[in-house]
């Protein structure tokens, strides 16, 4: 690991992403809804944003932990993606992201899908380095900081498992 350990913390609101893009016809499938696809290159992109802003270097998605599809988004509609830092590690930080999708004309709003991804942040060289530590402020960012802490363990121990089943049966 590269970089200066004494990085001074930086807030959750600090690294915060909203962004909107409306549903075009090249965002649709066969059934008129968004594909999944462009909803998480939507993700990705909000996502990075927000790890780049904390860290402050460039990074890259080393994995995504969870995407959930909860509702379809239309042609015509507005999809909102915000993002925020929930955990932040030595080198790398995770990443909660909500999209919301709004019809317009109606004014309905729906939780369409929620996500976690991982990011490590790369010096110079393209190699892990360090990044600010992440100073929590309200009850809503320790609760997804602590959730965020279960879901990093729970991450390490399935690595842990296919590496040891992997190593058994080379």
């Amino acid at each position: 690991m590269s970089g200066t350990v004494n990085l001074p913390p930086k807030t959750v609101r600090r690294s915060q992403v909203t962004m909107t893009e409306m549903v075009l016809p090249q965002h649709t499938n066969a059934l008129g809804s968004v594909f999944g696809g462009t909803v998480m290159s939507w993700v990705d992109i909000a996502a990075a944003t927000c790890a780049m802003r904390h860290c402050a270097r460039q990074v890259v998605t080393a994995s995504v932990d969870a995407l959930h599809f909860l509702a379809p988004v239309r042609l015509g509609w507005i999809v909102t993606i915000q993002s925020s830092v929930n955990y932040v590690g030595g080198t790398s930080c995770e990443i909660g992201v909500i999209v919301r999708s709004e019809n317009a004309i109606t004014g309905e709003t729906f939780h369409t899908a929620s996500a976690y991804l991982t990011f490590v942040a790369l010096d110079s060289h393209s190699r892990p380095t360090a990044i600010p530590p992440l100073v929590l402020e309200t009850e809503d960012e320790r609760r997804r900081h602590g959730a965020a802490q279960i879901r990093r363990a729970n991450r390490l121990k399935l690595k842990a498992e296919i590496h040891s089943r992997l190593g058994q049966n080379a």
